[in-house]
């Protein structure tokens, strides 16, 4: 059936995930608002299951589909250790050259200030969700619906409360309801597009599968440390906020072990 192809489920699993970024940002239509407390603690449980994803979803497959593919040794470890590297060196060079603007820290990247604020916000956005279509892609394309869904499944649990926040945020740079709902809403639909390049390429290029988890679980780490742990630590809220980070890691890890 054309629904059991690894490369369409990549396709709708990171939709499915991506859309939960407009789910969650729904309340702000009604006039909900999270507190910054509660911010830093829905971000921090966002960080614990993507940690959590990047590991024992996409590392440690990585780890088992090199050895398999390569025999024990130092070279499987070598590989999955540099595919990790490369994935957090690509997020941070995108960070490097493309201008975009932090909720806390402000404006980055080269000409920034030539650049409207939604957009740059937009941008931040993107290059945060970037790494997390590409790992639920990923999962599908190496190991169809067992290995894609418990990845989608956490990160459309992580989205739901990022995409509060966002939107939350955005109000609190004096946009409209529905335009904060808007803008969460279409930061949520990259998801697909680096989905259904990951499944493709998983797909297509067998050798590359323990590349392509472990550059996927490295893009992850790199938003988890550079962004979204420094923005939870902000306000004083840094014990919850690793509270939601534990309670985000467990829950990820009993998804994974449990429907994969």
């Amino acid at each position: 059936m054309l629904t059991d192809t690894p490369i369409l489920l990549g396709f709708l699993g990171s939709l499915a995930a991506g859309l939960m970024t407009a789910v969650g940002a729904a309340p702000v239509l009604f006039g909900r608002q999270l507190s910054r407390e509660q911010r830093d603690i829905s971000l921090g449980f966002a960080a614990g299951v993507m940690l959590a994803a990047s590991f024992f979803s996409l590392i440690i497959p990585a780890l088992d589909s090199a050895s398999a593919r390569y025999g024990e040794g130092a070279l499987p470890a070598a590989i999955v250790s540099f595919a990790i590297l490369l994935g957090m060196g690509s997020v941070a060079l995108l960070n490097e050259i493309l201008p975009h603007e932090h909720f806390a820290s402000g404006r980055e990247g080269p000409e920034a200030a030539s650049l409207r604020r939604i957009w740059l916000f937009i941008i931040a956005i993107t290059i945060h969700n970037l790494p997390e279509g590409l790992a639920v892609g990923v999962g599908f394309g190496a190991n169809g619906f067992e290995g894609g869904f418990p990845i989608a499944l956490g990160i459309g649990l992580q989205n739901a409360p990022e995409g509060l926040a966002v939107a939350v945020a955005l109000l609190g740079e004096r946009y409209s309801a529905r335009r904060a709902f808007g803008i969460a809403a279409l930061t949520g639909l990259v998801e697909p597009v680096t989905g259904l390049l990951g499944a493709a390429v998983i797909v297509v290029a067998q050798p590359l599968l323990p590349w392509g988890l472990a550059f996927a679980a490295g893009a992850m780490l790199y938003v988890i440390s550079h962004e979204i742990i420094p923005e939870t630590h902000r306000s004083g809220h840094q014990q919850k906020a690793t509270a939601g980070l534990a309670i985000g890691l467990v829950v990820m890890l009993f998804l994974d072990v449990w429907l994969g």
